[in-house]
């Protein structure tokens, strides 16, 4: 299957796009072949230094921009996403794996993020605290200023927009760092907020190597914020640099989503939901659900249930209309969750179907693994892969205790038809985002963010917007 891929691929920087010229260049691999299809340039010190001394100018203007004005210019960025879908979803696809249908519904769903930020910057009131002798106090909201947002590879078109829409809209300024493993999608969003109207220097998009961009990024004092989402880890070393300058943060750290099975649920329907939730984007999505907790009474029937929906699941290249689950990312992925399932076996857990890594490209089977132990790697170690594994539970208790044991709280999901049951899980589960009897916890107008290691901050709704505000008292006699 041939389709045409990025001419070339390109940094943008102070208002212009940079090609190699000299710069350090690593490839990009199609996840379904394994193959090179172009090399990307990355960041030179001075490319960052520039970009930050632009971003500074371009804040400084940005800030003044009415917002309604800035609402018009995000709307057309919107406008032009759409306009661009099959182009950017066929780059997404060919980069990151994932089924052409649902690369579609991550440029559709970017363009919306844009749409509602556009619209929410123009709610973002104060207020006023009237005092004795007509004293006031004045609550006003402002930009906090440039930005730094650094994004992963499973959703690197919704991820970037989703950071970039709000900031833009707060009035501030970004500099985007994207993943590697996707430069053609994510460029090709950056063009849509130029072309939209977006200043040149209000938005600026770089590719590096990791270590070296984030550290000199957050160094500069010219960074007021940094938004980011990715591993723990990885998180964990951001924070410590943003320490030095107080950088105020937003962080989206993964999790390890549980899911609450009750026998009063309704079955085939809940069947019928869970195995297309797993597998999709092959498991790579930060609230994937994972560890499935199955009342014993229906226990036997939900595995015989999973077992058989997962054979035959349409795994493929993305580009197949006909495929349901793409290979992973990149070549780390199928061994790090080959090793996690060999392990699960290894200590007590039964393997019902799947298991390995296979093909020239980067697959890993649908695989579902049952009675898995608690000293198992995998029931604490986020597999972000389309694995699935189970345990029986017997009373509420026991499975909130279970659900709440590990240091991640970032989404969980229940399914029960008993509304005490629904209310129990809703305010028990340990996470900042909960589904019953649905796994849509991700919308453009819902506060989207997690608790303990899953991090904080919040982005998506109102909540996602004053991320990007510092608020600011007057008195005035």
């Amino acid at each position: 299957m041939t389709v045409a891929y990025a001419d070339d691929l390109k940094l943008f920087v102070n208002g212009s796009w940079r090609t190699g010229e000299g710069r350090d260049e690593q490839p990009v691999v199609n996840p379904a072949t394994g193959k090179a299809m172009a090399e990307l340039p990355l960041a030179t010190e001075a490319d960052l230094q520039e970009a930050l001394a632009a971003s500074q100018k371009g804040f400084d203007h940005w800030r003044t921009v009415d917002v309604n004005e800035r609402a018009a210019i995000l709307h057309k960025v919107a406008d032009l996403l759409r306009e661009r879908t099959e182009h950017i979803a066929t780059l997404l696809t060919l980069e990151q794996g994932k089924p052409i249908g649902e690369a579609r519904g991550e440029v559709v769903s970017s363009a919306a993020m844009f749409d509602y930020f556009a619209e929410e910057a123009k709610r973002a009131y104060g207020r006023v605290l009237v005092r004795p002798s007509g004293q006031r106090v004045m609550v006003i909201k402002q930009p906090v200023g440039p930005v730094a947002s650094f994004t992963p590879w499973n959703f690197p078109v919704y991820l970037m927009s989703k950071k970039l829409a709000a900031a833009l809209a707060a009035g501030c300024s970004v500099i985007a760092k994207p993943p590697e493993e996707t430069p053609a999608c994510t460029s090709a969003v950056m063009q849509c907020v130029i072309d939209g109207g977006v200043p040149a220097n209000v938005a600026q998009l770089v590719y590096g190597v990791p270590d070296m961009v984030s550290r000199t990024l957050i160094a500069s004092p010219t960074i007021r914020k940094v938004s980011f989402t990715g591993s723990v880890p990885v998180g964990k070393h951001l924070m410590r640099l943003c320490a030095d300058g107080v950088k105020r943060m937003t962080m989206e750290l993964g999790g390890h989503a549980p899911v609450l099975i009750f026998d009063d649920c309704d079955f085939e329907k809940t069947m019928d939901m869970v195995v297309p939730q797993k597998f999709r984007n092959a498991g790579q999505v930060c609230v994937s659900p994972t560890r499935f907790y199955v009342q014993a009474s229906i226990y036997d029937r939900f595995v015989e249930g999973f077992t058989a929906r997962m054979k035959g699941y349409p795994v493929g290249n993305g580009m197949d209309a006909a495929t349901k689950m793409g290979p992973l990312a990149n070549p780390r992925r199928p061994s790090a969750i080959g090793a996690l399932v060999q392990d699960a076996v290894a200590k007590g857990a039964t393997l019902k179907g799947g298991g390995e890594a296979y093909g020239e490209g980067f697959f890993f089977q649908p695989t579902l693994l049952t009675d898995v132990p608690l000293n198992a790697d995998i029931m604490s170690q986020e597999p972000f892969g389309p694995v699935a594994v189970t345990r029986p539970f017997e009373t509420l208790d026991e499975v909130l205790e279970q659900a709440n044991r590990l240091p991640f709280g970032l989404a969980a999901y229940a399914f029960t038809t008993n509304l005490h049951t629904a209310n129990a899980v809703g305010d028990g589960l340990d996470t900042g985002m909960v589904g019953i009897n649905s796994f849509t916890v991700s919308t453009h107008d819902a506060p989207f963010g997690g608790v303990k290691e899953s991090g904080f901050g919040s982005e998506g709704g109102p909540e996602g917007l004053d991320g990007y505000f510092v608020t600011k008292a007057i008195h005035q006699a």
